[in-house]
């Protein structure tokens, strides 16, 4: 008889099919890697196309124990490259997808060559695959890559429509003031209003899709065997305590992009998942700037903005007389595509740089960056914090409301920019970031939390202990 074969763990990986989704399980997933563990990391066939296309078809091979695969998202096939419709990808997500799924793990399970399928990782908004994970008896860890105040948001939805806040009565609502109307009863959450919760609750339909798809999601993350964020004890510490006060059993093992950093080189660690090309050259043009000089613009993966909005930034941008890197998207701009008047082109060459997408990590680490014009979605603000740079705020939809909230009045680092954009008010709040008393202020608010998301990650940190927790007592935890 020959020695038995150790059999690795093997975790199937399921993130939602969105840019700013994908990025923080891939992370977590090489993190998992280099615990020994077997890593399928299922995307949807759009993004695995996308992503091969962006980086090359053979981007992804080479790697015996990390792989990747890809399931239908039950969409009319769209040649476009771009994120799909949030709504209606949701939709199909939570009815098409367990099928695939279950199809896919039955494969693995079946191959000769791949350890036994042992846990199932998933995204919050993609719990169909919690049933899976029953089905095989084996640990399922839900996790949700919002912020813990935006996730806190989500599991309140069942009790704001309850108590008759939502949905709005009607449209006039959006605008009469009723969004400013102060909700004194969530936990952790002290001084909120009805507009600071993620926007889904935005609606006068009460079978929205958006608003019941988020609150079964967030409803069904007690059955997990952990739910795990992305996020750090000393950021979020007054929520996570009534977070784990509803559900005993969360962990906070952030920022992983630092923990993934920290990671020993290797063909992996490269593999990216940016969904579009990177324009690596803005890195050769920060290279030639003074430090703290910069301002970053960058509006996430799914912000769409009217052409009139994107004029008023740029206006408010040249007007500020500070050099900027402002990423434009192709599908930036509802619609249509995103133009920029000629006259601010030329006004601005000397001191501004046009890209499609970037490195925006690598972009956030330069010692030229002196502030981020953000849509306040969870990774970026994650980035800011991690990188010590302070935020200007334009949240589009979702939990970035909440975020938005919580940098500008909880932890000090942002101001908000009016969604009615105007470039005197972008102007004079770029300006008060890079040359003002409250820009000094929110930099060494952000410096501090940089310092406390550091110590986080290291050895004997929250989060360093808590990845531990996770892999040990969690994931290769044997499920009766």
């Amino acid at each position: 008889m020959g020695s038995m074969r150790v059999e690795k763990p093997h975790a199937v990986c399921i993130p939602c099919p969105a840019q700013g989704h994908v990025n923080p399980l891939l992370q977590l997933a090489k993190v998992l890697h280099s615990r020994g563990f077997y890593i399928t990391f299922v995307n949807t066939e759009f993004n695995h196309n996308r992503l091969l296309r962006s980086r090359g078809p053979n981007s992804l091979d080479g790697l015996d124990d990390f792989r990747f695969e890809a399931i239908p998202d039950g969409l009319p096939p769209s040649d476009c490259d771009a994120t799909q419709d949030v709504p209606a990808l949701s939709d199909s997500t939570s009815k098409n997808c367990l099928v695939p799924l279950r199809q896919l793990v039955t494969k693995l399970n079946e191959a000769a060559h791949v350890p036994k399928v042992s846990c199932i990782v998933f995204d919050g908004i993609m719990s169909f695959a919690l049933a899976l994970g029953e089905e095989l008896a084996i640990p399922r860890v839900d996790f949700w890559t919002s912020s813990a105040c935006g996730f806190m948001g989500y599991l309140h939805y069942r009790k704001l429509i309850e108590r008759g806040l939502v949905p709005l009565k009607d449209e006039s609502y959006l605008t009469n003031g009723y969004l400013d109307t102060p909700i004194d009863w969530v936990p952790g959450m002290k001084g909120i209003r009805l507009r600071d919760f993620p926007s889904f609750i935005r609606t006068t339909d009460p079978n929205d899709i958006m608003l019941n798809f988020m609150m079964r999601n967030a409803e069904r993350a007690p059955k997990a065997s952990a739910v795990i964020l992305n996020t750090f004890d000393d950021m979020e510490r007054d929520v996570l305590d009534a977070i784990k006060a509803m559900i005993p059993n969360t962990y906070t093992i952030g920022p992983l992009s630092i923990l993934c950093n920290q990671l020993p080189d290797s063909p992996l660690k490269s593999i990216g998942s940016n969904l579009w090309k990177e324009d690596k050259g803005c890195l050769d043009w920060l290279d030639t700037k003074e430090a703290r000089s910069v301002v970053f613009v960058n509006f996430g993966s799914i912000t769409v903005m009217t052409a009139h909005q994107l004029k008023e930034f740029a206006w408010g941008l040249a007007n500020s007389n500070h050099h900027f890197l402002w990423i434009i998207r192709p599908d930036l701009v509802k619609g249509e595509s995103a133009m920029l008047p000629q006259e601010f082109l030329d006004a601005t060459k000397e001191r501004g740089l046009l890209a499609n997408w970037c490195p925006q990590e690598q972009v956030l680490a330069h010692p030229s960056m002196g502030g981020f014009l953000t849509h306040c979605g969870w990774n970026s603000t994650l980035e800011s914090v991690s990188n010590g740079v302070p935020v200007i705020c334009w949240p589009f939809f979702s939990e970035q409301q909440t975020n938005c909230w919580y940098a500008c009045t909880h932890w000090g680092i942002g101001m908000e920019i009016d969604n009615d954009v105007k470039r005197e008010e972008v102007e004079g709040l770029v300006r008060e970031m890079m040359e003002g008393e409250k820009g000094k202020e929110m930099k060494k608010n952000a410096m501090k939390l940089k310092e406390c998301a550091e110590n986080a990650v290291k050895q004997g940190g929250s989060s360093y202990t808590n990845m531990e927790k996770v892999v040990n007592k969690v994931l290769c935890h044997k499920v009766n």
